[in-house]
């Protein structure tokens, strides 16, 4: 376990819009804003033909293939993620999203395109004095956190 101490800095309320690309329009505004780093929450609805990344193809395999799902449908959505910087400086969204529709669901990363279907309400809490920045994982490809 690896870990650091931040404190809290300032709250965003947030209403993005139908069409809007929801790591795009958060990256953006934590740009703007000079957000270095946060936690997120969201709920809302996600339109037809949002991509999630489901888990990798094979479990533990030396290539990582990711797994994608693509909606089908309108869905319910809710979420939580956490914003870093990368090595370059630019704002990092990873955020996960559980996506409902009727009795079933899928749960997986944002990362290729979760469009809002209408609206989709976020809450960004501030973490300042944080040391975490995201580097790229040479071995999986990930942007791994290193706090």
């Amino acid at each position: 376990m690896k870990y650091s101490q931040a404190k809290a800095g300032r709250i965003f309320v947030i209403r993005l819009e139908d069409g809007d690309i929801v790591h795009e329009k958060i990256e953006s505004l934590a740009k703007k804003e000079g957000i270095t780093a946060a936690s997120l929450t969201v709920l809302g609805g996600a339109d037809k033909g949002s991509v999630l990344v489901t888990g990798p193809e094979q479990g533990r395999s030396k290539t990582i293939v990711p797994r994608t799902h693509v909606l089908d449908n309108v869905h319910e959505v809710t979420g939580t993620g956490t914003l870093f910087p990368d090595e370059t400086g630019a704002p990092n969204l990873h955020m996960h999203m559980a996506c409902g529709r009727g009795a079933s669901s899928v749960t997986g990363c944002i990362r290729q395109g979760v469009r809002v279907w209408h609206i989709m309400e976020v809450i960004v809490q501030e973490l300042v004095d944080s040391s975490g920045v995201r580097k790229k994982d040479a071995v999986t490809g990930f942007d791994l956190l290193i706090p």
